[in-house]
């Protein structure tokens, strides 16, 4: 009987578990389509492009390199090796363009250009 017990309360558990993941990675769509559609129109149309890695990589090199290092493992400014797994695309869109973290400048690339260099960050 004690065994029968523990059994359904392991089966309660479990169903509760999955219940709780499912609305946690709910949730977390939910958060991420209300991020992108409170996003800027600039953000939205970056957002819409495919990004092409090679491009982004020319475009690092012109206007990040100084900075961050030919190879993004930083120099002046931080590494940006896996940044996208510390970074939001929208953080990073953010971080680009804003130009609130002294000594990096604000760099406003149209948005083929900002997804070339999302698709290039993504890489890393």
């Amino acid at each position: 009987m004690d065994n029968q017990l523990l059994n359904h309360e392991s089966s309660i558990q479990r169903i509760a578990l999955v219940v709780l993941a499912t609305f946690f990675a709910v949730f977390l769509a939910v958060l991420g389509i209300y991020q992108l559609s409170a996003s800027s129109p600039y953000v939205r149309d970056v957002m819409s492009h495919q990004g092409d890695s090679i491009q982004g990589h020319a475009i690092f090199l012109m206007n990040c390199a100084g900075c961050h290092g030919t190879e993004a493992n930083g120099w002046v400014g931080p590494s940006l090796r896996e940044v996208s797994s510390r970074k939001s695309k929208v953080g990073i869109i953010h971080q680009v363009t804003s130009g609130k973290t002294p000594p990096m400048p604000q760099f406003q690339p149209s948005a083929q250009e900002m997804a070339d260099l999302l698709s290039y960050l993504n890489s890393l």
